[in-house]
């Protein structure tokens, strides 16, 4: 098994959202098992926006950057400073370039990818400060981190009794708001990790700030931002009191019922980091959740990480599903898992492996969840 950071940089974030169209949030409904509404597409953050591909197949900027040279680098603050020099020398796709030639020959980079693109999107901020430019320059690589930090440099500045207006109508200036785009969830996603940086990673301040989005679909996508944004913290070495060892389901247990679903969604990477990625005991924390639409949704939050605990293996990850007491959690484990992979692959063929790797009563449910689930890249 791959060391415990290197299975949350491809799980969690497996959070990171924390797919590549993993961005529509439906409220979900109490149902028992037989009616899982398979049409419900929930804000699953996946683990990587695209795969790592060779710069000359790519259709953008890389084609024409030459490979920098490689600085040798053994922990986050030594490659925090990499890339900030890098975008401030030279150009966002350098950066990124240097990133993807890393990404499959070094463990800490996988590890750390996501938190290293928001290092790439913070320093990028400074450089384009309108925000259209900036997302323009980025990359959806790693979780589309980048476009968080650009969030977070750009709301570094403002007064906090500003945040509330500024938020506002921040993202109106990027394309797609009317149809729901990646581009546009980005923005409202990314404005819940920049108002959890400008808070100091005050969780519920910040939820409160996401409320000053116009829209509930706005506000669940934000509200997205920062519960995954609390959970990177704890894998950058950096504190936060809304992370407790000894209860790691909180801040879930705690925050209002209208933050409960979004905050289930993510948690789980957090529980198997404390258990020592013991997949059973994360099913039976997630059976003691108060509400049966919260275990339903802490249920396929584990599916999402045994897909990304195994790089979407078909067969490991339905190890793990199956590692569910009942036919309840390791059917909404499937459903979680499937989304994973259809927002790893782009595609919905080595989904359909996994859902025919089940047995029938679970297959059914997972093949009628990636068709609907795979419509929504189209």
């Amino acid at each position: 098994m791959k060391s415990k950071f290197l299975i949350f940089g491809i799980g969690v974030l497996g959070i990171a959202a924390i797919g590549v169209a993993a961005f529509f949030l439906a409220s979900r409904e109490e149902a028992s098992l037989a009616q899982v509404n398979t049409e419900s597409i929930d804000l699953l953050p996946a683990r990587s926006q695209e795969k790592v591909v060779e710069a000359e197949s790519k259709d953008t900027a890389f084609e024409k950057v030459k490979e920098p040279p490689i600085t040798e680098c053994g922990n986050f603050e030594c490659f925090e400073k990499h890339y900030q020099n890098m975008v401030q020398n030279q150009t966002v796709a350098v950066a990124f370039l240097d990133l993807k030639v890393r990404y499959d020959e070094n463990v800490t980079v996988r590890s750390l990818c996501h938190p290293l693109v928001h290092v790439i999107g913070r320093a990028a901020a400074q450089k384009y400060p309108d925000i259209a430019q900036a997302y323009t320059a980025g990359d959806h690589f790693c979780w589309s981190g980048y476009y968080h930090g650009v969030m977070e440099g750009i709301l570094r500045d403002v007064a906090p009794a500003d945040l509330p207006q500024v938020i506002s109508g921040i993202c109106d200036s990027i394309p797609g708001k009317a149809t729901y785009s990646f581009y546009y969830y980005n923005c409202v996603h990314g404005l819940g990790h920049g108002v959890m940086y400008v808070t100091q990673n005050e969780l519920f301040e910040a939820l409160e700030l996401c409320d000053s989005i116009d829209g509930q679909w706005e506000k669940e996508s934000c509200y997205g931002g920062v519960f995954m944004e609390n959970v990177i913290t704890d894998f950058e070495n950096h504190f936060t009191k809304y992370l407790k060892p000894q209860e790691p389901l909180y801040p879930c247990t705690a925050v209002p019922e209208k933050n409960k679903h979004v905050c289930y969604l993510m948690q789980t990477s957090y529980v198997l980091k404390q258990n020592g990625y013991n997949f059973a005991d994360a099913f039976e924390q997630c059976s003691g959740v108060t509400g049966e639409n919260h275990q339903i949704t802490c249920y396929q939050s584990i599916g999402r990480d045994a897909s990304g605990s195994t790089v979407s293996d078909a067969q490991r990850t339905k190890a793990y599903c199956m590692l569910g007491k009942d036919l309840s959690q390791q059917t909404h484990c499937a459903i979680g898992a499937v989304k994973d992979f259809i927002s790893y692959f782009h595609s919905d063929t080595q989904a359909k492996q996994l859902c025919n790797a089940f047995s029938a009563d679970i297959q059914n449910v997972c093949l009628d969840t990636a068709a609907s689930y795979y419509r929504s890249f189209q």
